[in-house]
Order: C-alpha cells, then sequence, then structure tokens
C-alpha cells in the first residue's frame, strides 16, 4: 500500500529572488492540448483532434504590498519574468520526501490589487502569462514546453520533433537554466549558483 506525495512546504522565486513568508500560494500552469471537434461520415462519433498546446497561465498571490510583481509589469519581452517553484512533496507511508521544480518564463499580463478593507486580510495576485515552462522532480525533467521554439518534451519523448523536422526546425535543446550565454543569463536575472536545477533551493 502507498500514499500520495503531498507538498509539504514550497518557496517561490521571482528573477531569483526569494519570497519566503510573502507569498501563500502559487497557481501553477494548467497543460492542456488545443483541441477542436471533429465528426465526418463513417465516423460513430466525434473525437478531439490535437491542434497543439492551449495558453500556459500561473498565478502568484502575495500576502501584502510588494514590488515584486508591478516593477516587471510592462516589459516588452514576452520571456522577460522567470518564476521558479521549489516544492517538497512527502510520502507519509515511508516518509519519503521528493523535490518539486518549476521553472516559468514569461511576462505578467494582469496584477489584481483585490478589494480594501480595514481589518480584513490583504491578498494581490499576478497572473504570468507563460511562453517556457520545464517540471523537474529530484533533478529530472518530467516536462518541458517552449512554445516558440517548438519544444514539446514529456518523460524524455520529444513530442513535437517530427513536426520540426516537417517545416526543417533543428531541436535548439533544452534550456540550460543559469548557464553562460542561456536567455536567463542574457536577462541578467540569475547566477549560476542560484538557479543550478541540482543543487537545493536556497534556505
Amino acid at each position: 500500500m502507498g500514499f500520495p506525495s503531498k507538498l509539504k512546504d514550497f518557496r517561490h522565486y521571482i528573477d531569483s529572488q526569494g519570497y519566503a513568508g510573502v507569498i501563500p500560494e502559487v497557481g501553477l500552469p494548467k497543460l492542456a492540448l488545443k483541441t477542436e471537434d471533429w465528426r465526418a461520415g463513417g465516423m460513430l462519433g466525434t473525437l478531439k483532434i490535437d491542434m497543439g498546446l492551449d495558453t500556459m497561465e500561473a498565478s502568484v498571490t502575495f500576502g501584502g504590498l510588494t514590488d515584486a510583481a508591478i516593477r516587471q509589469f510592462g516589459t516588452g519581452l514576452y520571456d522577460g519574468v522567470l518564476n521558479r517553484f521549489a516544492g517538497a512533496y512527502q510520502e507519509d507511508g515511508n516518509g519519503t520526501v521528493r523535490a518539486l521544480e518549476v521553472f516559468m518564463l514569461g511576462r505578467w499580463h494582469e496584477l489584481d490589487f483585490g478589494s480594501a478593507k480595514v481589518g480584513s486580510d490583504t491578498a494581490h495576485k499576478a497572473t504570468l502569462n507563460v511562453a517556457y515552462y520545464r517540471m523537474d522532480v529530484d533533478g529530472v525533467t518530467w516536462i518541458e514546453i517552449d512554445l516558440v521554439n517548438c519544444i514539446f518534451n514529456v518523460m524524455g519523448t520529444d513530442r513535437w520533433a517530427e513536426i520540426r523536422a516537417a517545416h526543417a526546425v533543428s531541436h535548439p535543446g533544452p534550456l540550460t537554466l543559469g548557464s553562460g550565454g542561456s536567455a536567463i543569463q542574457h536577462r541578467k536575472v540569475a547566477p549560476q549558483s542560484s538557479m543550478s536545477v541540482s543543487s537545493a533551493p536556497p534556505r
């Protein structure tokens, strides 16, 4: 008998700066295929035809007033904001802890400051349109999606390889976070030591 691995704690980083004690909730992107209903003669029912991937969005809730998202709002770069979620998931049957990291490059497209009421809790929410997504579990990449470069890797399988080959686009390779010359390093948002996938999140 086994138990699911449950989230026990997390930290969230925006452009490599940690916000422990500030962010109570993160909405990780929903991953969904973009589909169209299709039924033609000779078919008994309707199928959903794969038309690529749907829009990816993430949300970050701040416990109060902070400039963490405000100072980046309106950037001209579609991937100008780096978010990193680092969560610890524990299986209560054997105590094993697994590290989940989600790296997201995108742009804030909505800031919601909620309502202001004296004597009530404060929460501000920022929504990120995600262009690049990578999920790592214990340092192993489970899913990598790069919408602009047509990368769609799932558990080591390159699902878009034949599509790219059909229009002669070579695989640019996975985005190496923190290495010299990468998109993230180019934006000067992360030193290599703080963005290493294999290292534990800074405490």
